[in-house]
């Protein structure tokens, strides 16, 4: 049992370096298309920008709640130990809403009434 948790370990610091790593790499590749488009002939919005930098950070905190869960599902489960898990996950999911909603316009929820109105009027 001890040798599965383990390797339980390893693959939540496996997934933790994984969200990092999306939101590096995200990042570096909205930068660099935003700064390389400015001395091309097209070019791109300071709002497009945050648009894609938001959705790096977006999918990034999302692994790394997963990351975050099973870390925390293997370590013996203490009051405290639940509780941090639900406070970064409570801080998480309210960064997750402000940039979906910073992206989007409107939340999540809202989405889904928004497309069925366009497909009525059409």
């Amino acid at each position: 049992m001890e040798e599965l948790q383990v390797y339980i370990e390893y693959t939540a610091k496996f997934i933790e370096i994984a969200g990092i790593l999306t939101i590096v790499i995200w990042t570096s590749i909205a930068l660099g298309r935003y700064l390389f488009s400015i001395q091309g002939t097209k070019p791109r919005s300071y709002r497009l920008l945050r648009q894609e930098l938001g959705k790096g950070i977006l999918l990034g905190l999302e692994i790394l709640v997963a990351g975050d869960i099973i870390a925390t599902v293997v370590t013996e489960p203490t009051m405290d130990r639940v509780l941090a898990l639900g406070i970064i996950v409570l801080i998480r999911t309210f960064l997750s809403f402000s940039i979906e909603l910073e992206i989007e316009g409107k939340f999540p929820w809202q989405r889904e009434k928004h497309e069925k109105r366009l497909d009525q009027n059409e």
